[in-house]
């Protein structure tokens, strides 16, 4: 693996590359990004691709890559022309594409704006909370999260992100009326260290769960869109964003193995089926599924 840094305007972007330059099999490389997640949590899934180049990066103001654009939020369409700037490093010609969580409201970003970089993307679960038929309670229900992180810290905020995101189906008042979540209850710690830069908790990320995607200009790109949600996440709050986003571009989703992290090993405690949902992906990107 050969680690980069690119010098932007806006920011010092760092990404790494696992194989050769021009690709030793003559497909695209495959990206793989995240948001608020960076390059270290794909390390399991790229190393299930030992025959492909593999890169990934670290987001803007997110792990290695330093801002120097004198601000804290996170914006797909900014994100988009950081990605872009990537691939156009990289001089190999578009990329093929996977992208997780708020990495993937970035790609489809991408797709909109920069069409010819994405052969084919492979959009896993994206947060898109205003696309479901109950947005505006979806984002009451983001707002309560960030109110607790404000008020009592990191441990109960994300107490209460686990408990939106564990919620199964539409946002009632039943959800409303639950006291609040205790996060002792979930292993986190109780105590309130006074940060509160929290890209996931803060509302630095709202411009990515709140994005409205270009429907008409990703159905126009010629790039091959694939909306994916994973078996476990069921009604859970992703797997609806993913149906509506899958809805709003005339598709289904196509379901992959495991939960919203399912091709994670043990990077942050809770691991999926990596090899199984690399299988998966692998059968996607070659058109077999």
């Amino acid at each position: 693996m050969k680690t980069h840094t690119l010098e932007t305007a806006g920011a010092d972007l760092v990404y790494d590359v696992r194989g050769p330059l021009p690709t030793s099999d003559g497909r695209p490389p495959l990206l793989m990004i995240g948001q608020p997640m960076d390059a270290s949590g794909f390390a399991t899934l790229a190393s299930r691709f030992p025959e492909r180049t593999i890169v990934t990066y670290d987001p803007r103001g997110l792990g290695r890559s330093v801002r120097k654009d004198g601000r804290t939020d996170h914006a797909p369409r900014t994100q988009a022309d950081d990605v872009h700037a990537v691939i156009e490093a990289l001089g190999a010609g578009p990329v093929e594409m996977f992208a997780s969580s708020g990495g993937a409201v970035t790609a489809l970003a991408v797709v909109e704006k920069y069409p010819s970089d994405v052969t084919t993307l492979v959009a896993h679960e994206p947060p898109l909370i205003t696309l479901t038929p109950d947005g505006p309670a979806a984002v009451r229900a983001r707002a309560r999260v960030r109110e607790a992180y404000e008020k009592r810290g990191w441990g109960a905020g994300m107490a209460a992100f686990v408990a939106m995101t564990s919620w199964a189906g539409e946002f009632t008042d039943a959800y409303f009326a639950q006291p609040a979540a205790d996060p002792a209850a979930f292993g986190m710690p109780t105590e309130d260290d006074g940060s509160r830069d929290d890209p996931l908790l803060s509302d630095r990320s709202w411009a990515v769960s709140g994005y409205r995607p270009d429907a008409d200009a990703i159905t126009a790109a010629p790039t091959r869109v694939v909306i994916a949600v994973g078996e476990e996440s069921e009604d859970l709050l992703t797997a609806r964003t993913s149906a509506a986003a899958a809805e709003l571009l005339g598709q289904k989703v196509v379901v992959f193995p495991s939960h919203h992290g399912g091709f994670c090993g043990g990077e942050f405690g809770q691991p999926g089926k990596p090899d199984e949902f690399a299988l998966r992906l692998r059968q996607v990107l070659d058109g077999a599924a």
